[in-house]
């Protein structure tokens, strides 16, 4: 980590923080501001608290993150492509002859003289820093959480993810017992379930800190097969070093920190609540406890953190490395698919946009969606996306320059030409993110798919008809985006009584020509919600559970299959069962102001 910031701070991409900053709030205030302000890393050199500086935003720009791996990037993108797409060697022979020396030479080392480079501290002399007013205690929130298969140990069966940790706070004995935060569908889940399997503690060690191309590793979604280990050293041009303590724990040997420990089965207590991604708290659950063993520092060790919240955010930045870096494998990996994108302005996994191939009947004059259906289930399938709640998916040869990072278009693509009849695809009763809260239950929910095939249907409105009103309960509509109005609605108050509300604001809506307007959107503050794409896409996605909040003008089944006649409404209010939006403490925001002053650090 040293290493990396003596070359960011070299080239302008690094500031020192010299005063005093506490851990509690203030340094998390502080890294939103510099982030918001397209602002540099940041290196806290006196944290309250603890001998240790702490560094953070160093993936605060696209730019700054390619910066970091200029010298490696390209041969990572090829062996990933490689990697999707095996036959790339047999017709490029010569091109691929660096890349495959690369893979050789990122297979993980094993290293005994570095067990001399590391001491020994404890959890409370750490940089503990709580990120938002409500969360439970400290995290660590750029861990690298190293587990193995009890069955095939060893580095190359092995998982590395990035599994928030709660250092203090709520039921944990300090020094001796931190919380271990996974979701579904993540690789330590199954190496723990096969230690439950056999009654034995799964080991767990956790990195903080080293290069940087170990942090990104772990939130990589590889492909199957490739170690994340081995991705990490090709990524940062040098092997992953590692030995074995004592204890048998796997140590990261460039690691500034690490942080050994057990889990053992059926051992949990409540995790959280923690300020998340999604722009909202996730609460407090039980989740795995790890029983620490040992605290591992280098000399000079750097913590390394970041702060999440409602997108934009750091992991922004990250997510965008990450598309560029393995963008090209995932439509290698699902027949037909041309393109997926996680909408980081919804909180990512709520919402996914996709283009994909239409094929199976040319021959047909009316075209409607069928091989898209088919793609759809491959990526509500896969890994992570397999989260989504939402999917709107196109057909490529409607349109051949569309692209779902021009979010903004493809949204209209969609509306102008999606048949709410027939194009409207429910999974019900379904899992969702384990850090939505819109469904019904932990990690419960729904899913839809939205399928547009073929010619435009309709022109997309821009101004509301002269004799359009609304019943009693709603009001002050808004135009967000051509095609969508946003309505202020009462706040909201238990089901069978909102569902009576909009049968009759269905009934209402279903005597004016609203042709032009697909798309209707209820929310407790319309003005906001239209003000931006951002807030368009964050309220809408984030605040609905589709099969409990999407309702339609003149609504029908025909063979259990739900479509509507008139425009398609989601309910995007606040429910009583959603969790707290992230709201910052004002007396901290105005306490750090100081580091903007004359003299001042920023």
């Amino acid at each position: 980590m040293a290493a990396c910031i003596a070359d960011l701070e070299k080239h302008g991409h690094l500031i020192r923080i010299k005063e005093e900053v506490d851990p509690n709030l203030e340094m998390a205030v502080i890294h939103l501001k510099v982030y918001a302000e397209g602002g540099p890393a940041i290196l806290f050199e006196n944290v309250k608290g603890s001998e240790f500086p702490a560094v953070s935003n160093l993936f605060g720009t696209l730019d700054r993150s390619k910066f970091m791996f200029r010298d490696s990037l390209q041969e990572v993108k090829n062996l990933v492509a490689l990697r999707s797409d095996p036959m790339q060697v047999l017709k490029k022979p010569f091109s691929y002859i660096k890349t495959g020396i690369t893979a050789l030479q990122a297979l993980p080392l094993k290293q005994h003289l570095f067990k001399a480079t590391f001491s020994k501290t404890t959890i409370d002399k750490l940089p503990l820093i709580k990120h938002w007013p409500m969360d439970g205690g400290a995290f660590i929130t750029m861990p690298q959480v190293y587990t193995e298969d009890v069955n095939r140990p060893g580095p190359m069966n092995s998982n590395l993810g990035m599994y928030r940790i709660q250092l203090n706070g709520n039921d944990y004995t300090l020094n001796k017992e931190i919380g271990l935060h996974y979701q579904i569908h993540r690789g330590i889940g199954i190496h723990q379930a096969k230690a439950n399997a056999l009654g034995k503690p799964l080991k767990v060690s956790v990195f903080v800190g080293g290069p940087p191309a170990h942090a990104l590793a772990a939130v990589m979604p590889l492909p199957e097969g490739l170690s994340e280990l081995t991705f990490a050293g090709a990524l940062g041009g040098r092997r992953f070093r590692y030995f074995y303590d004592e204890e048998g724990f796997m140590i990261s040997a460039d690691a500034d920190f690490v942080i050994t420990g057990t889990v053992y089965p059926d051992e949990n207590k409540d995790e959280g609540p923690f300020g998340d991604h999604l722009g909202y708290y996730s609460l407090a659950h039980p989740f795995p406890v790890l029983k620490v063993h040992n605290v591992y520092h280098k000399k000079d060790a750097i913590w390394n953190f970041t702060v999440v919240g409602r997108p934009p955010q750091e992991d922004t930045s990250f997510g965008a490395l990450i598309h560029e870096i393995t963008g090209s494998a995932m439509p290698k990996e699902i027949p037909g698919l041309k393109e997926v994108n996680a909408v980081d302005a919804a909180g990512v996994h709520p919402l996914l946009f996709a283009i994909g191939s239409e094929r199976y009947t040319p021959y047909l004059k009316i075209k409607r969606p069928q091989e898209l259906l088919t793609i759809a289930n491959h990526i509500l399938g896969k890994n992570q996306l397999s989260l989504a709640k939402y999917l709107f998916i196109a057909a490529q040869e409607d349109n051949p320059d569309l692209k779902t990072s021009r979010e903004s278009e493809f949204i209209s693509h969609i509306l102008e030409r999606i048949d709410w009849n027939r194009d409207i695809h429910f999974y019900t009763q379904t899992t969702i993110d384990t850090l939505d809260y819109s469904g019904d239950g932990l990690n419960a929910g729904s899913k839809v798919v939205f399928a547009a095939v073929g010619d435009k249907i309709r022109e997309l409105g821009t101004q509301l008809p002269d004799e359009f009103t609304l019943n009693p309960g709603f009001h002050n509509p808004q135009i967000a985006i051509p095609g969508v109005i946003c309505i202020n609605a009462e706040p909201y108050t238990e089901k069978d009584a909102e569902m009576k509300k909009m049968e009759n604001l269905s009934n209402h809506l279903g005597q004016f020509s609203l042709s032009g307007f697909p798309l209707i959107v209820l929310c407790d503050d319309s003005e906001f919600v239209a003000s931006t794409l951002n807030n368009l896409l964050w309220i809408t996605f984030t605040r609905s559970n589709p099969a409990a909040d999407i309702y339609g003008v003149k609504p029908h089944y025909i063979d259990k299959h739900w479509g509507c006649e008139g425009p398609l409404i989601i309910d995007a209010r606040k429910k009583p069962h959603h969790a707290p939006e992230l709201i910052l403490d004002t007396q901290v925001e105005s306490n750090i102001k100081r580091f903007w002053k004359p003299n001042g650090a920023l």
